[in-house]
């Protein structure tokens, strides 16, 4: 009865894990699909820095632009939280001052033209997406371990713990059998003397 118990449960755990499986699939391959169009969206936007950086370059000279680059005074700042996703820990990243207006940039506005503020803008704009994409792939790699993680154990109770466990019952039955048909067989026995 104990060993029925555990193949009733075994069972319903099996089905359990191919449903946290083929959910934990269904999402990755929505993020995946995130992932593909964030990163074309992130291919075009440093594209654009780096013309726009040749640009600046080529009209205010490197010293110019590097001398922008060095009055930066605020770095970006990063929370790291994190959400649940079908049960596995996922990072949340929010970034602050990643993007600002021109005043916020540190360097004069009279001294600079608006070509090194195009400049500073898209490669504000790269660094946000590099966030991002940070936050899709460490998703990605996590839901991926526990994908595998899952289809293991699917696969053991499937393969080896249910087939095992069904064995020693058949096992256990046949003997049981056995013990019945040997006492009947006594008490015939036992009858007839």
């Amino acid at each position: 009865m104990d060993l029925r118990k555990r193949i009733k449960l075994s069972l319903r755990g099996h089905r359990l894990l191919k449903l946290k499986r083929d959910s934990l699939i269904l999402e990755f391959f929505q993020i995946l699909d995130r992932a593909k169009k964030f990163r074309s969206t992130m291919v075009e936007d440093y594209r654009l820095a780096q013309e726009r950086m040749a640009v600046a370059r080529a009209v205010e000279g490197t010293v110019r632009v590097e001398s922008a680059a060095f009055a930066q005074q605020e770095t970006p700042t990063l929370t790291l939280k994190t959400k649940n996703v079908m049960g596995v820990v996922v990072p949340k990243i929010e970034a602050k001052a990643v993007k600002k207006h021109v005043g916020e940039r540190g360097y004069g506005i009279i001294d600079t033209s608006p070509r090194i503020d195009e400049a500073a803008s898209a490669y504000e704009q790269v660094v946000e997406d590099v966030i991002v994409a940070a936050e899709i792939e460490t998703t990605m790699r996590r839901l991926l371990a526990e994908i595998e993680r899952t289809k293991r154990r699917v696969n053991a109770l499937e393969f080896r713990v249910i087939p095992e466990l069904r064995s020693t019952e058949k096992f256990i039955r046949l003997r049981l059998e056995e013990i019945e048909r040997d006492n009947s067989f006594r008490l015939k026995r036992f009858k007839e003397a």
